[in-house]
């Protein structure tokens, strides 16, 4: 079973795909249309003031094409969660866009009112937190950098990965109702909640540009998107919902490509 076949776009960002034709089918969240994945579109490419949805488009690659926040973009066009879409429904990109020519404006005029050319005092900035801590250039070899992976689960491993195309795509871990599912690595909350048959209650973590890690049927969500997450954090209770029995199945993901989660975690 693999969450990421039905999960990386329209989930990854919350959004769920236009797919008036086949309502009770979520559109994959990596999978956009036709096999075609983000990685198939170039982020900022449409220019246009007015978008028009088509078949297979979600909130998130309308958002990635037109190098905007997908939270802004639902806000300007008043579209709330779970962020479904019709297809030919007209979307607005020009809010956005303008509060970004609004903003070099600003930034000649404040030019323009200095005729002194005396250097101005800046505030310093406080420190941002850096977001994603591997590094970019990490391959695919299964090295993720500087990211410290731990176990999501103290639970006895009941199913392991799999590379075959129906095998499993992650780790399946025993317990009981309620045990705790931690993080297995910092990063922040892109997806907490329900919306996919067969997977119970999500979470995924974003932990790089490259890395996120999947934990699916859980009893009780701990966390909320866009949330921050320390590694070994309290996230979840493990449950059985969408499945015939309690356990968490666990995956690790780079680009979109499963891979061995044992070959991140440290041996017990």
């Amino acid at each position: 079973m693999s969450i990421w076949r039905a999960v990386l776009l329209c989930l990854l960002a919350a959004g769920l795909s236009a797919c008036a034709d086949t309502p009770h089918t979520p559109a994959p969240v990596e999978k956009v249309y036709r096999g075609k994945s983000i990685h198939d579109f170039e982020k900022g490419s449409l220019k246009q003031s007015q978008y028009t949805v088509k078949k297979g488009d979600t909130l998130f690659s309308i958002a990635f094409q037109a190098g905007v926040d997908y939270q802004k973009l639902a806000k300007v066009n008043k579209i709330t969660p779970p962020y479904i879409l019709s297809i030919g429904q007209k979307l607005s990109l020009k809010t956005t866009k303008n509060q970004t020519v609004k903003s070099r404006s600003n930034k000649r005029k404040t030019v323009k009112s200095n005729p002194s050319n005396k250097p101005i005092k800046k505030p310093l900035e406080k420190p941002k937190i850096q977001e994603y801590r591997a590094n970019s250039s990490q391959k695919q070899s299964g090295n993720s950098g500087r990211i410290v992976w731990q176990w999501p689960s103290k639970g006895k491993i009941i199913a392991r990965f799999s590379n075959k195309e129906l095998g499993n795509k992650g780790l399946d871990f025993g317990g009981n109702r309620g045990d705790k599912v931690t993080a297995a690595a910092e990063g922040k909350v892109v997806y907490a909640g329900d919306a996919l048959r067969g997977y119970g209650k999500l979470i995924i973590i974003k932990h790089s540009d490259d890395y996120l890690s999947a934990y699916a049927h859980n009893d009780k969500i701990r966390v909320r998107e866009q949330q921050w997450i320390k590694a070994g954090q309290h996230i979840a209770d493990m449950g059985s919902t969408d499945t015939n029995g309690v356990k968490l199945h666990f995956e690790v993901r780079y680009r979109g490509n499963t891979l061995d989660p044992l070959k991140f975690l440290p041996k017990r």
